[in-house]
């Protein structure tokens, strides 16, 4: 009997041993581009075969079939563009047909490009093509236009060797690796559960239930690349997935782990998933509600809608290869003592269930999470990581214009929360943090950013050990705010506090001499003259030193702490 298709060997893009020892010689005297966390993720897959057909990061012809219809040029079924993406001033350098070397953020050179392709890509369209909208509260979508250099290169590679990973070395498969142990275990139909979640009770459930319908083995497939802002990070779920492992048949479970870099592409990236499943030799993919979907979009409606990732898949199924397995919403039935589909639930019986947000505030404030939802080893890992907010660090980020009194108030209620004591409190104010972090930056649009990030680094630092920052720099722009705010939270909370004095009042008071300089000429880009102010559209408090002293907006600062749980009574 000749070897299943979804279990033979498939193309990598990497050069044998001796020829990698020499190809890595000649790539030093290469061009370098330094690969962002996001880059390396994605090499990473197209040189194992996880993005297999890609032999590279696509061309522009590539792009624009995959944009526009999910299409490479040649008309294979591919959803997601795989880009490379570099600074203007690199791509400059740059001559079509020239190899560069990629290297890992050590310096480690993993791959060699043959540039072929080099163009300013329309990344609006882009955003709005790929993922429904080019709205700004969608990650991806931030990503592409905040954080994504302005040029893409395109062109093949050549692998020389994978990123080195030293965190669950033995959960780490290749695609011909997993297609390997299923030959060796005699599997031949393999359903994967793809997940950024640690796995509670009902998702338990779904996979038992997935596994028996398709008469298949399961494949825990967690991602562990990058998935959404805020998200658990990996190393407690991969805790979490091992602390249940023992609750599956051992000889019909696997656990591997992959490391892909999410786009929250909802429907498109179902597909993604599937496509990258099947290279790593599964049969069938469990596509769950709202598959991928990144939340809320600026109108705080979802950005898609609970099935159209079931449907978009269930249409390519036959050219994916891989069968669709759809899972239903698991809820807990009391009577019963046991999870059932929600939509096959009589009237009248007792439906119990906790939300994702529910668990978060559950966690949060240190309450209890009932055994009949999740497993006590689970808990006990998140809650681990993830203490009480009480005792958890968080930063307070002010923002306003110039004079506005945020030093003031930051300092005011730097001295009462040490008055209450319990969690190291830092002060990072503007001019502090010019004269020992930034010196050499002058006030250009550019440096200012660069400012604020770094304060956003060390506030992420203090917030990640339990301590609480306090930052008091005027942070005129929405989206370095936003980057700083994604920096912390996922290590606590981060709470902007707009310090909402007029421009008139704070010119007024002039207590530097910036505001007159300014109208002069002599300060450029000064920020409320010459240099727009963008007024933050929800902080999470706003005060007014025009109308209320510093002590009356410390205090009011105190009460939202309180009755975000930060601070207990």
């Amino acid at each position: 009997m000749s070897m299943l298709s979804n279990l033979a060997p498939i193309p990598e893009l990497f050069v044998s041993y001796d020829s990698a020892q020499k190809l890595k010689l000649e790539a030093g005297n290469l061009k370098r581009h330094d690969l962002t966390r996001r880059q390396i993720c994605d090499l990473e897959l197209l040189m194992n075969g996880g993005f297999n057909p890609l032999k590279g990061f696509l061309g522009q012809a590539d792009y624009e079939g995959v944009v526009e219809n999910m299409r490479l040029a040649d008309g294979t079924l591919w959803p997601m563009p795989i880009t490379l993406d570099v600074s203007e001033t690199f791509a400059e350098r740059i001559e079509i047909g020239e190899d560069i070397a990629l290297r890992d953020e050590e310096g480690v050179i993993l791959a060699t490009m043959t540039v072929t392709d080099k163009w300013v890509p329309d990344k609006s369209n882009e955003a709005a093509k790929v993922f429904g909208a080019d709205d700004l509260a969608h990650p991806s979508v931030n990503y592409l236009h905040h954080t994504a250099e302005k040029v893409y290169l395109g062109g093949p590679v050549t692998g020389i060797q994978q990123p080195t990973h030293y965190d669950f070395r033995a959960r780490r498969n290749t695609p011909n690796e997993l297609r390997a142990m299923f030959r060796k275990l005699g599997w031949r139909r393999i359903v994967a559960f793809q997940t950024r979640n640690p796995l509670h009770r009902a998702h338990q459930e779904l996979t038992f239930r997935a596994a028996r319908e398709a008469q298949a083995n399961l494949l825990i497939h967690p991602v562990v690349g990058m998935t959404k802002p805020g998200d658990v990070d990996h190393f407690t779920r991969v805790r979490c997935y091992e602390a249940v492992l023992d609750k599956y048949p051992a000889a019909t479970t696997a656990l591997s782990l992959l490391n892909l870099a999410m786009r929250m592409g909802g429907p498109r990236e179902a597909i993604w998933h599937g496509l990258i499943r099947k290279n790593h030799g599964c049969t069938h993919f469990i596509v769950g509600r709202d598959h991928a979907g990144p939340g809320k979009n600026s109108q705080g409606e979802n950005f898609y809608g609970p099935y159209d990732a079931q449907e978009l898949f269930h249409k390519h199924e036959a050219e994916i290869g891989v069968e669709l397995v759809p899972f239903k919403h698991m809820v807990y039935v009391q009577e019963r003592a046991q999870y059932e589909p929600a939509d096959e639930i009589e009237d009248g019986a007792t439906v119990l269930n906790i939300s994702g947000t529910e668990l978060r505030r559950r966690l949060a404030e240190g309450l209890e999470i009932p055994e009949w939802f999740s497993f006590p080893e689970v808990v006990r890992e998140l809650r681990r990581t993830r203490p009480a907010r009480s005792k958890q660090g968080f930063t307070v980020f002010f923002t306003g214009l110039s004079g506005s009194g945020k030093s003031t108030i930051a300092n005011a209620l730097m001295i009462k929360l040490m008055e209450m004591g319990g969690r190291p409190v830092t002060l990072l104010d503007g001019d502090i943090v010019r004269k020992h972090l930034s010196s050499e930056l002058g006030f250009s649009k550019e440096h200012r950013d660069i400012n604020i990030k770094r304060i956003g680094y060390v506030a992420s630092e203090i917030t990640k050990n339990g301590g609480i920052a306090l930052c008091a720099p005027i942070a005129p722009y929405t989206a370095t705010r936003r980057a700083v705010r994604e920096m912390i939270e996922d290590y606590g909370a981060f709470i902007e506090i707009h310090v909402a004095t007029s421009l008139e009042e704070c010119e007024r008071r002039d207590r530097k001499g910036l505001y007159k300089l300014a109208r002069e000429g002599k300060i450029e880009e000064f920020t409320g003259i010459s240099d727009p102010y963008e007024t933050p559209e929800s902080p999470e408090l706003r005060v007014d030193t025009e109308t209320n002293d510093v002590d009356t907006c410390a205090h009011q600062i105190l009460l939202k702490l309180e009755s975000m749980g930060l601070l207990t009574a």
